[in-house]
């Protein structure tokens, strides 16, 4: 939605922050209505409605906690739960920021505010209620591409969280996209415009930990014959992102989380701190259960490093998304080695949604760049796509007998396509099936 077409609802009990954002934004947007009372939100909810809705967060001149707007935030989401709703306050904190992101506010502005920062922000907040989620740029050849449900709520966390400093945990299996939204809530933050570091923790040795992430001086040890800085120097008012966080031992954990709760390094040969102000995203393949085992990991670094967690699925769970990143890396190595563009045949799809894709996007990418490359013309045949060696297919429990497992998905098509009213796209859709593939399935049960 543009935001000449929006319509605003303000409230704050300053009649002074009234009148300074509706001269503000009446030029700027269809119109828009003020109160300094929030117990008007419900019957002015029930007249109209509200594309965005800009809510002051303290009421009682005595109590600054900002309870108050984080009440009236769930008042407004009960009456519509895809309102949004932008917090402003006097008296924020990274605390108050996190607990309203994480109750639905689509963001969080500190008074006095930049006219140019709320004119973003109720621009971009028009913008998300009147679209889906969308794919995020990173850069000239990197995207994240998705339309599925599990991918619009990662980029809808993305978009939440990037503003904010707080330190976020990327979890993911091996090729899922994990640095790709590393780099994604760094271009979304205030920090956009600093370094964005990345740091492979799990490959560096215990002798290069420290000289590699706090830096050495001169004469620290044989080979240091000037001063390095480190990584969390280096991404000085940025973005550190430490990948492979699960794979450190620990002894370097301690020292990470040493440096993490003081804001400060020392580096070696060095008996002077130097603070350090960064974005902290750390990012692993291990699932969240297993990091927690205390013998491998350390508690207490999980709570700093994880004020957010964003879970990214596995390809096998994303349904469509394969035909969409297929076609993708299509237009991409069509462009990159001069052939194309290429059409995809149903029997390459077919092949595409049989298959487990243990390796992930990543896989997938691969499969792609080596599909193009060796097409003899513009078609894309199912014998065109060759899946990698390498990938070793997941392991599933054992079945007693094929039967029962043909019964079970004999079952599982029926449930689907009766609770979809016999929908067959929508049926293979939440199947993570072509409709071809769902046809051959109906066709082999009888169905």
């Amino acid at each position: 939605m543009s935001l000449k077409k929006a319509r605003i609802l303000v409230i704050d009990d300053d009649e002074d922050v009234l009148i300074a954002l509706r001269l503000l934004l009446k030029s700027q947007v269809a119109e828009v209505v003020t109160a300094r009372n929030p117990n008007q939100i419900g019957s002015l909810m029930e007249g109209r409605a509200f594309d965005v809705i800009i809510l002051d967060m303290n009421f009682n001149g005595l109590v600054h906690t900002g309870n108050e707007g984080l009440y009236w935030l769930g008042k407004i989401r009960e009456k519509d739960p895809k309102a949004a709703v932008i917090l402003i306050t006097a008296y924020g904190d990274i605390d108050l920021a996190i607990r309203s992101l994480k109750q639905g506010a689509s963001d969080f502005l500190v008074k006095p505010w930049q006219n140019e920062k709320i004119l973003e922000a109720v621009r971009e907040a028009a913008r998300r209620k009147g679209n889906k989620p969308k794919p995020a740029p990173v850069g000239e050849d990197d995207q994240i591409v998705g339309e599925s449900e599990p991918m619009e709520h990662v980029f809808t966390k993305v978009r939440k969280v990037a503003p904010t400093d707080a330190n976020i945990l990327i979890l993911g299996e091996n090729g899922t996209g994990k640095d790709l939204i590393a780099r994604a809530i760094h271009e979304h933050s205030l920090r956009k415009g600093g370094p964005f570091v990345k740091v492979d923790v799990g490959a560096l040795t215990e002798t290069l930990f420290e000289s590699e992430l706090f830096g050495y001086r001169k004469g620290a040890f044989t080979d240091a014959r000037e001063d390095r800085k480190g990584r969390f120097e280096a991404a000085q008012g940025g973005t550190l992102f430490l990948d492979e966080i699960g794979n450190i031992p620990l002894r370097q954990q301690a020292r990470l989380l040493t440096v993490l709760q003081n804001r400060q390094v020392t580096p070696l040969g060095s008996n002077q701190p130097i603070p350090v102000d960064i974005r902290l995203i750390c990012a692993t393949n291990r699932p969240m259960e297993e990091l927690s085992d205390e013998k491998t990991f350390r508690r207490d670094l999980i709570y700093r490093i994880n004020t957010v967690d964003i879970l990214i699925p596995p390809l096998r769970e994303r349904g469509e998304d394969r035909n969409l990143l297929a076609r993708h890396f299509a237009e991409r190595y069509a462009e990159k080695y001069g052939k194309g563009p290429f059409s995809l045949t149903e029997a390459f799809l077919d092949k595409l949604g049989e298959h487990d894709f243990p390796g992930n996007v990543r896989e997938l990418q691969y499969a792609l760049e080596r599909a193009v490359i060796m097409a003899e013309d513009n078609v894309l045949q199912g014998s065109d796509l060759v899946f990698s060696a390498i990938e070793k297919p997941r392991p599933s429990p054992p079945a007693t007998r094929t039967t029962n497992l043909e019964a079970l998905e004999k079952n599982t098509i029926l449930k689907v396509i009766e609770k979809n009213n016999g929908n067959i796209s929508k049926s293979a859709r939440e199947l993570g099936l072509t409709r071809t593939a769902l046809y051959r399935r109906l066709e082999k049960y009888d169905l």
